[in-house]
């Protein structure tokens, strides 16, 4: 079996990235590795280098690991820790964040490798809801 895509998603709030963790752990598989990276180093709003770059390693299974930021700061936040430390196999995804989570948690779940996990991601944009 194929190590399994690594999924990071990266907001201002850490209650709302937990809230949006809590949500896709229960729609997804247990199997699909996941961390948040909310708030400030100290609890407020805002986005850390130091958490985000965190999130990464604990994500990290080896099979890649997508990125998804809400907005804002959090993305370029997100793309300085990548521009530091590039690596092929961590991509920055712009999506909707929650239903690109969902769509990428879903996708990792199934086995399916990075550039499927991001590609999930980021058509989760055309998916309507009305």
């Amino acid at each position: 079996m194929n190590a399994p895509v690594g999924i990071v998603l990266v907001s201002h709030s850490a209650e709302l990235v937990g809230g949006l963790r809590e949500l896709v752990e229960q729609i997804g598989s247990s199997t699909v590795p996941l961390a948040v990276a909310g708030g400030t180093d100290d609890g407020r709003i805002g986005t850390s280098y130091d958490l985000v770059l965190a999130a990464i390693g604990r994500a990290d299974r080896g099979g890649g690991v997508v990125v998804l930021p809400d907005l804002g700061s959090s993305v370029l936040t997100a793309r300085t820790v990548l521009e530091d430390h590039p690596r092929a196999d961590v991509l920055i995804v712009d999506a909707p964040f929650v239903e690109g989570a969902v769509a990428a948690v879903v996708t990792a779940a199934t086995g399916a490798d990075l550039a499927a996990v991001a590609d999930a991601a980021k058509e989760a944009r055309h998916v309507a809801k009305l």
